[in-house]
């Protein structure tokens, strides 16, 4: 067995003692701009993260729905998606995004089980150009995550986590509500739509798209919907949110990205 296919992560039990179920997710690489160096911050090299996730399965086992588990498939997306658009210059930075992304309640636009735990690991396997791997591994609890949510007259902000240089957040859409487009001073983002019936300048967009670059900051969504649906965006610099966005002009979209496998 190869170093890299052994992989240890504590046992994480319930109220009552009973060790929780583990779900894994393993071997997600994807090529990013990583590290401090002047040459990782223009040269994409590989990342490869594994999370184990503790939940509690007998609901879903009974039940057959998605919401009382975790859909792998779109939650493999939004990390890639993290991935791509935080542009971590630390493995730390990168470990503790994903672990506080990963335990953030469930919103209605992408339910799921209630999570305990997450473990995570992420690894540069070309960092050293052979000469060793370096990786971290990092658990964390639910219960000591705290994040901030903000409202907002479309409906509220969480902030998931924030770096020196950038921020990553949930834009939840109140039934009926629309985000403007906004001219707050950043000089780029990504963003990555979560649920179904959106409108993206008035046009239909799919669960799973993401549109980035400068252009993000003058799209406007808005949530025809019965229920609250989810943007979730990385900008930099980070959003200040104790002050009122700034209306800005309508830009055009361009081509966007999905990050979700047909289903």
């Amino acid at each position: 067995m190869s170093h890299e296919s052994v992989w240890n992560h504590p046992v994480v039990t319930d109220a009552q003692g009973r060790p929780l179920d583990v779900m894994e997710l393993r071997g997600l690489t994807v090529d990013v701009i990583v590290g401090l160096y002047n040459r990782e911050r223009v040269t994409p090299q590989p990342l490869r993260l594994d999370v184990a996730l503790f939940l509690d399965a007998r609901q879903a086992a009974v039940g057959g729905r998605l919401a009382n588990t975790v859909h792998y498939g779109r939650l493999a997306g939004e990390l890639r998606f993290l991935l791509d658009a935080c542009r971590f210059e630390l493995l730390e930075s990168a470990a503790e995004a994903v672990c506080r992304y990963l335990l953030a309640p469930p919103t209605d636009a992408a339910p799921h089980a209630l999570l305990h735990a997450a473990t995570v690991r992420v690894t540069k396997p070309e960092a050293l150009t052979g000469w060793a791997i370096p990786s971290l591994q990092v658990h964390r609890t639910a219960e000591e995550m705290v994040y901030r949510t903000e409202a907002k007259a479309f409906g509220h902000v969480d902030v998931i986590h924030e770096g020196a240089t950038y921020g990553v957040y949930r834009l939840r859409v109140e039934a009926g509500k629309a985000i403007p487009p906004r001219a707050d001073g950043h000089t780029e983002g990504m963003e990555l739509v979560l649920g179904a019936g959106v409108l993206l300048a008035g046009q239909p967009v799919g669960r799973g798209m993401a549109f980035s670059g400068s252009d993000v900051f003058g799209h406007g969504y808005d949530n025809p919907t019965a229920t609250e649906q989810t943007v979730l965006g990385v900008y930099r610099p980070r959003l200040v949110l104790s002050e009122g966005g700034v209306p800005g002009e309508m830009a055009a979209v361009g081509p966007g990205r999905q990050y979700y496998l047909p289903e």
